[in-house]
């Protein structure tokens, strides 16, 4: 009888898997550092860390049909003559026409459009058809003035002052020469078919104090009746919410490290910036101690995906938030359709993040003409309404099963109940009980909600600390 000695198996690194190690190879054989679109992909404290409390004895629950849940939300109405009125709290992120197919941008102006939001522009200008088909349009003012146009910041009905972003705080952007078609080099004022990089920084101010100035340019030139707001990185999100408060924003955008991109190194990407998550408590806390919170309004982008991820940023603060790689998903990118043409690229729907080689064959990402004729404008707008209103939904729902919360953005006049204690519900109650958020009581409103932060989420899940632990 044979004795077979025990046999362990090869066991691989975690340190070294296969993806490190083929990157090792890509590197040594090519010399280039790798470039792609979309933002990280490594695991990040994120919404799905947090969970809500549903009312029980303690609060009542919002009664679906006789009670609403209102979802509008104002923003800039710090400084601005004419703020803009939106019918939900999720908003379109920049995105470019050069880095997107103008009939990407045409869907996103619809579909904001139809779901009562506002859409952005992004890095290179305004199109006709992006404005024409936005009811509310902000006009991105980015570091480097590829398609700034004066009239363009009076025909917006915002202008969003670029200081960073969330997939590459402290970077520039990037358009690869084989989007450089006639039309996105005539509107940026570069030669056709040439590699085009963004400055990292604003030319014309080296520090907060510039900013301020700037913020005065732009107020003047569009006789003070824009908000303005101010988009930064994650990555110092209470000092850089202070200093854009200070330099007179309207609102402020925070992107975290989720956020995507059109283009830029994969190892920026990964390992530069902070996740969302991390960065919306130190942002409003910062708001908080200048007795700003509600009076300039703070905007959450990087990784929104359904309306679960609108109430927890909301709740943890935030008074809207803002999807751009989602909104791609729903107008029709990484489409399982297009499946035999992503194995041709070397990938596969769900992964393609090529996004700066213009082949994406669902027309979004590309200059190509004969690619972006795939994309159907007016049906993928409808797809993206769609998609903005089953958040919305979703966003109430929590809403409603966690009670009446109190208006993020209280309207005069509005009539009040107390606590859910039951105390001053009648005929007397009128005064309004000042009460200790971090015991975590709701105040109730007969008949109305508004689906807004009220930053007493700690009380429904697990304290966040500023690095995102939980």
């Amino acid at each position: 009888m044979s004795y077979h000695n025990p046999y362990t198996p090869p066991r691989k690194s975690a340190t070294f898997d296969d993806y490190t190690l083929a990157e090792i190879r890509r590197a040594a054989a090519t010399g280039i550092y790798d470039i792609r679109g979309a933002g990280t992909k490594r695991k990040v404290p994120h919404f799905d860390d947090l969970l809500f409390l549903g009312a029980s004895i303690s609060r009542y629950p919002l009664e679906g049909y006789r009670e609403k849940c209102d979802t509008t939300v104002v923003l800039g109405s710090r400084f601005a003559k004419k703020p803009i009125t939106l019918k939900t709290p999720i908003t379109i992120a920049g995105m470019s026409f050069g880095a997107l197919s103008g009939n990407a941008k045409e869907a996103l102006g619809r579909g904001a459009t139809i779901a009562g939001t506002s859409t952005t522009t992004g890095d290179g200008g305004m199109t006709d058809e992006e404005r024409g088909h936005s009811q509310t349009l902000v006009y991105q003012y980015l570091p480097s003035r590829y398609g700034m146009n004066p009239k363009d910041l009076r025909r917006a009905d915002a202008i969003e002052v670029v200081v960073g972003q969330g997939a590459k705080p402290g970077g520039g952007g990037m358009l690869l020469g084989q989007k450089i078609s006639d039309r996105v080099a005539n509107m940026r004022n570069l030669p056709k078919g040439i590699d085009q990089r963004s400055a990292c920084r604003h030319p014309d101010w080296t520090g907060p104090d510039d900013l301020e100035i700037k913020i005065m340019e732009l107020r003047e030139i569009t006789d003070w009746e824009k908000p303005i707001y101010v988009k930064v990185g994650g990555a110092r999100p209470y000092y850089d919410t202070a200093l854009a408060v200070k330099a007179g924003a309207d609102v402020v955008v925070l992107d975290g490290m989720q956020g995507g991109t059109a283009a830029t190194q994969d190892v920026f990407i990964e390992n530069v910036g902070m996740p969302t998550l991390a960065c919306i408590r130190p942002a409003v806390q910062a708001l908080q101690d200048l007795g700003m919170h509600r009076k300039v309004q703070l905007i959450v982008s990087g990784g929104i995906r359904s309306g679960a991820d609108v109430a927890k940023a909301l709740a943890l603060g935030a008074d809207a938030v803002a999807i751009g790689t989602a909104a791609l998903v729903a107008i029709g990118d990484n489409d399982p359709r297009w499946e035999e043409e992503y194995q041709k690229l070397g990938t596969t729907a769900g992964a393609y993040d090529d996004w700066h080689e213009g082949k994406d064959p669902a027309g979004i990402t590309t200059q190509d003409p004969e690619l972006a004729k795939r994309l159907d404008p007016v049906a993928a707008g409808r797809r993206l309404a769609n998609y903005l209103k089953v958040m919305t939904l979703e966003a109430q729902t929590i809403a409603r099963a966690c009670g009446q919360e109190p208006s993020a953005q209280p309207r005069a006049g509005r009539p009040r109940r107390t606590d859910d204690r039951g105390v001053g519900h009648g005929a007397g109650a009128a005064r309004r009980h000042q009460l200790d958020p971090r015991q975590g009581r709701f105040l109730r409103t007969p008949g109305r909600t508004r689906l807004g932060g009220c930053g007493r989420l700690h009380h429904q899940v697990s304290k966040i600390n500023i690095r995102g632990q939980t």
